[in-house]
């Protein structure tokens, strides 16, 4: 269930301002302390959500803000040397546990302390990356929830040829600064050849080099196709993305729903908002004496596929039946 945005921030007020009324009134119950850094800005309505998710969560697992539980937030935008800032702000707090998303916040945050637990909902490869030492037994200070599967990537491809079987040129804009941006687009262009597709990467260290590269691809292309990644970049480029991919009449596959709620083509990928329900449970868990070493990065459990039926007739492109039928979500 999704929350509306005024009654998150009154969640976020509650975090900030009301437990220490509250914690004078529960003199008997200990007040535990969560630090979240999110991987965006406080009035990214997608963030809300899935932060309004983790605190439902929480509160169905008995914690309460206010009662037992104060949260303090933290919201770099995406900007590197804010997150180093609040990394640190938030080690200096002592919280009992964190709670970061993305690898562009929880390697300075690993950078910062390797005592204070972390629990991440959302990470791209965290072997990769060395946050832990393996899936099975993490080992450190760190645990949560991967963000896909690699095996997932190529499936983008596929899904592109079905819906826009004309395109035999893709542009995949990846996160070349992690690890998980060049591993994916390695496992499309292994099953390129087989769809008959010729794959180029586009990185994404700023707007700029986005508009830059997608502009030239099109120019290059006269039947070109966009696959964008699993990233944090391209998340805070979205809305930049998807008028590219409109203004130069490109099909694209996104990696999450949001994408095509905001008026992308496709997506497959991970319901990232149950992944932060489920992040609730590993705070559970480690607020109750567990250690993020003894519990297992999970992979995701649910996969949403969603079309965008007007978008797809702006293109001129006619959804086949298959896609149709298998689609967990069709927006008019």
């Amino acid at each position: 269930m999704s929350m509306k945005r005024r009654d998150f921030l009154t969640l976020l007020g509650g975090a900030t301002v009301a437990w220490p009324l509250a914690a004078r009134a529960q003199q008997g119950e200990r007040m535990r302390r969560i630090g979240v850094l999110t991987a965006g800005a406080a009035d990214d309505p997608v963030l809300q959500e899935r932060n309004a998710a983790f605190l439902q969560a929480l509160q169905q697992l008995g914690w309460t803000v206010g009662r037992n539980l104060r949260i303090d937030y933290r919201w770099p935008g995406g900007d590197a040397e804010r997150v180093r800032k609040y990394a640190a702000e938030l080690v200096a707090l002592a919280p009992d546990v964190i709670l970061a998303s993305g690898t562009a916040n929880v390697g300075p945050l690993l950078q910062a302390t390797r005592t204070v637990p972390i629990v991440f909902p959302i990470v791209g490869d965290p072997v990769g990356a060395g946050f832990v030492d393996s899936l099975a037994r993490p080992g450190g200070n760190a645990t949560g929830f991967m963000s896909f599967e690699y095996g997932l990537s190529g499936k983008w491809l596929e899904l592109l040829k079905q819906i826009a079987p004309h395109v035999t040129q893709a542009a995949v804009l990846r996160d070349a600064a992690t690890t998980s941006g060049p591993a994916q687009f390695g496992v499309i262009q292994a099953v390129a050849p087989s769809l008959r597709v010729e794959v180029n990467p586009i990185n994404m260290r700023d707007a700029g080099e986005i508009e830059r590269g997608v502009a030239a691809f099109a120019r290059s292309s006269t039947s070109g196709g966009l696959i964008v990644t699993a990233s944090g970049p391209a998340q805070r480029h979205r809305d930049l993305i998807i008028t590219l991919a409109v203004r130069h009449k490109l099909p694209a596959i996104y990696s999450n729903r949001f994408y095509v709620i905001a008026g992308g083509l496709i997506s497959y990928g991970a319901d990232y908002t149950d992944q932060y329900r489920r992040a609730a449970g590993y705070v559970d868990r480690i607020l109750k004496g567990e250690k993020p070493a003894d519990l297992p990065v999970q992979a995701p459990v649910k996969y949403e596929l969603v079309v965008n039926l007007k978008t797809a007739r702006a293109l001129g492109l006619t959804v086949p039946d298959s896609l149709l039928a298998r689609a967990d979500e069709l927006l008019e």
